[in-house]
């Protein structure tokens, strides 16, 4: 295979990218579009699949444009997509049954509550390494086929197909040929065990989902068909898929046992890789698959925080204080140090380690001198604050300390002062590497080394390279006295 290129599809919750590496691994082109969220009930969240698909596809054709090139050059594509969304359709004639339950959607906390009280939590937990929470996809998928007229009769009688957001745009790309996901998309789902590299029928029946609508499960490298040549030229191997948070772990090159990732973007999730074993949480972290290579999966230890860069959004977009994301860094540095604002940014819950869907956000310690640049710097230390709650679980469920070095990338890494306050209250270094697509470039680099273009993990490892290092600078006896005045206020606001 001579083609250079690999493209990297990037379907994210608020917008799609498509991004062109050359074979050096070296974005040539890029193509981004965003598209709306629905929001039809209070704690509801949507999307209209059409928007996902055509976003793909448009920005497909843009980044190929703008490169220069034709289809015909791309030796494959790799997709990254928002995990746990969730959607239905008609196997025959690819009609949605209804618009995709998005990853933030909260709308089956009381079925989760349900299940937890009936006893089920600690055997969903044995099987899958998740917890009964609305953030995964099982409890959308039973509720769209008890909410949508017509949708248990049609699943029963083999008409209707479920899947993530890479099954659907796969199942879209190959024209119906394909129904397919990889392992750390299955592994989100409530449906998978992910000790056996398979589908659970126990898990299927407790939440009455019929097995015949689940996709084949594959590598996170593998053939997962070709696309139709209609789309954009040529047909072109789609031969990499890892849902966002997996795809950012490989493209961070964390191989090994212990190494540790961060991403900030609309939530923030970091993932420990623990190896070929999965380690249960007593800190209610998630156990889930980093990546899986040879059907050998390689696991790690998952928190996941639900509001990170969306703290900021919501300075900007709900509050009206700052005009664009990249004021808040410098209202934060002009904060008084006198005072004391701690936000609390639970507006969808709260994720790991303490899982409470119920509390809503808070805010303590405001004074008549509170103004903008308080609010800024409390925005962005939530961040940092909540992080090391993820760490410290950790850390307890390992058996280790805090020498871990924090691997960052996201939108938000790229602020130095959110990144030095990350290192002062971790305590531990912070690495933010040379490459911040880390995201795309791990999708792209799945792909790229399944079409032997690119090198095997520990070549591709040997070259991530190191933008900047934070180190903590800040008093041990500071960083503790803050951390309380964190945690008094999240005791504060939990709902129980």
């Amino acid at each position: 295979m001579t083609a250079p290129y690999i493209m990297a599809i990037d379907q994210g919750t608020t917008s799609t990218r498509a991004i062109l590496f050359d074979a050096s691994m070296t974005v040539v082109a890029v193509g981004q579009q965003e598209f709306p969220q629905h929001f039809p009930q209070p704690g509801w969240v949507e999307h209209d699949p059409e928007d996902l698909w055509n976003s793909t596809v448009e920005t497909c054709r843009e980044a190929i444009s703008k490169a220069g090139i034709q289809a015909a050059d791309i030796a494959a594509i790799g997709i990254t997509n928002q995990r746990e969304t969730t959607l239905v359709w008609d196997r025959s004639t690819g009609q949605p049954t209804a618009n995709a339950i998005v990853w933030q959607d909260r709308r089956t906390a009381d079925l989760c509550a349900a299940l937890r009280a009936d006893g089920h939590e600690t055997r969903v937990g044995d099987i899958t390494g998740l917890l009964l929470d609305p953030y995964f996809s099982g409890t959308k998928l039973r509720w769209i086929l008890d909410n949508t007229d017509g949708s248990r009769e049609q699943a029963a009688n083999g008409r209707l197909l479920f899947g993530t957001v890479d099954t659907y745009l796969i199942w879209r790309l190959t024209g119906g040929a394909s129904h397919v996901t990889d392992a750390t998309n299955a592994a989100r789902t409530l449906l998978y065990d992910i000790h056996s590299g398979s589908w659970s029928e126990e898990m299927c029946a407790l939440l009455d989902v019929p097995r015949t609508m689940l996709p084949e499960v594959l590598d996170c490298a593998a053939d997962f068909g070709t696309t139709d040549p209609a789309l954009f030229g040529a047909a072109i191997p789609i031969l990499g898929v890892a849902g966002d948070q997996q795809a950012a772990t490989v493209g961070q090159a964390c191989f090994s046992p212990g190494m540790l990732k961060s991403t900030y973007g609309i939530g923030c999730f970091a993932l420990l890789n623990t190896g070929g074993r999965p380690v249960k949480s007593t800190n209610r972290l998630l156990t889930t698959i980093a990546y899986q290579f040879d059907d050998k999966p390689t696991y790690a230890l998952e928190g996941s925080i639900f509001v990170a860069g969306a703290v900021v959004q919501w300075l900007r977009d709900g509050l009206h204080l700052i005009e664009d994301a990249s004021q808040s860094e410098a209202l934060a540095l002009a904060a008084d140090p006198e005072q004391k604002v701690t936000i609390v940014p639970a507006f969808t819950g709260l994720g790991a380690p303490y899982w409470d869907a119920e509390c809503r956000g808070a805010i303590f310690g405001l004074t008549r001198g509170s103004g903008k640049p308080e609010f800024a710097r409390a925005a962005l230390e939530s961040v940092g604050f909540q992080t090391r709650d993820l760490l410290e679980a950790m850390q307890a469920d390992m058996g280790t300390g805090s020498e871990a070095v924090l691997r960052v990338d996201g939108g938000m890494s790229a602020s130095d002062w959110t990144m030095q306050f990350l290192a002062d209250i971790l305590g531990a270094p912070v690495d933010r590497p040379a490459v911040l697509e880390t995201t795309a470039l791990g999708a792209a680099w799945l792909a790229g080394m399944r079409a032997g273009i690119y090198p095997p993990p520990d070549v591709f490892a040997k070259s991530w390279a190191l933008e900047r290092r934070f180190v903590p600078e800040m008093d041990p006896a500071i960083r503790e006295a803050r951390y309380a005045v964190w945690k008094e206020a999240v005791r504060r606001t939990l709902s129980g």
